[in-house]
């Protein structure tokens, strides 16, 4: 209540002529009392206040990450450090920020899967986003690792169908199932080239404002979220228009 009063003292003043007092406290106190009187009187203003101050953050959201998209767009796209699975020199780049111990990327996994498989020109890069903790980033280094020993898909498919906890033993486990050097993987855990290739990840994460997972980059459309195999459908199809 008080920064709604003080925000209507404020506009107050600033619709005065520039030569004009400061308010006295009387007048202080009587415009306070006005407004009070006025928001107990009638309170549904103050949720159509906070409904346009969210659709304005929104919107502002919006054009930034429309900016933002068009800047980062080859380094979307193109990093040498995601694995691409796919067609590799499809005509439409699906971009996936997924977390390994994410539900909503399980569940998405099988819909992009069969997106990719139905049309056949899908390319798709895969950003490690590890934001659930230590299990997730220990996941995703091994992801990275077996991209070394071009495994990455096997692997990335154990790892997002996996149920349960993916402790460590359980993440090497799958790394044996999916044919992996384990010696190799043990050294290449802790490369530069994983700390770089997640960095990246982090950084353009950040200038997208993605705060969660799955997301998706598809032509120059943001889809936050999971959604429905008709969906991914029609944005490819406009992506494909340009």
């Amino acid at each position: 209540m008080r920064r709604l009063v003080a925000a209507v003292l404020l506009a107050l003043a600033l619709q005065l002529p520039a030569a004009a007092q400061p308010f006295s406290p009387d007048q202080k106190k009587a415009i306070e009392e006005i407004v009070r009187a006025y928001i107990l009187k009638n309170p549904e203003i103050i949720r159509e206040a906070v409904e346009a101050l969210q659709a304005k953050e929104q919107q502002s959201a919006e054009e930034r990450r429309v900016e933002a998209l068009a800047r980062l767009k080859d380094e979307l796209a193109f990093d040498p450090g995601s694995p691409v699975l796919g067609n590799p020199t499809g005509d439409v780049t699906v971009v996936e920020f997924f977390d390994y111990r994410c539900p909503y990327c399980k569940r998405t996994a099988p819909v992009i899967d069969q997106l990719v498989k139905e049309d056949g020109r899908i390319r798709r890069v895969m950003k490690e986003f590890p934001i659930l903790g230590p299990e997730s980033l220990f996941a995703s280094r091994v992801a990275l690792a077996a991209k070394a020993q071009d495994k990455y898909e096997p692997m990335h498919r154990l790892l997002i169908a996996a149920k349960g906890a993916l402790d460590q033993e359980t993440v090497m486990k799958l790394a044996k199932e999916a044919g992996l050097d384990m010696a190799q993987l043990k050294r290449d855990l802790n490369s530069a080239a994983i700390d770089e290739a997640l960095k990246k990840n982090r950084d353009l994460a950040g200038q997208l404002e993605i705060t969660g997972t799955p997301a998706f980059i598809i032509g120059k459309e943001f889809v936050p979220g999971a959604a429905e195999l008709d969906t991914f459908k029609t944005i490819v199809a406009r992506a494909r228009k340009g």
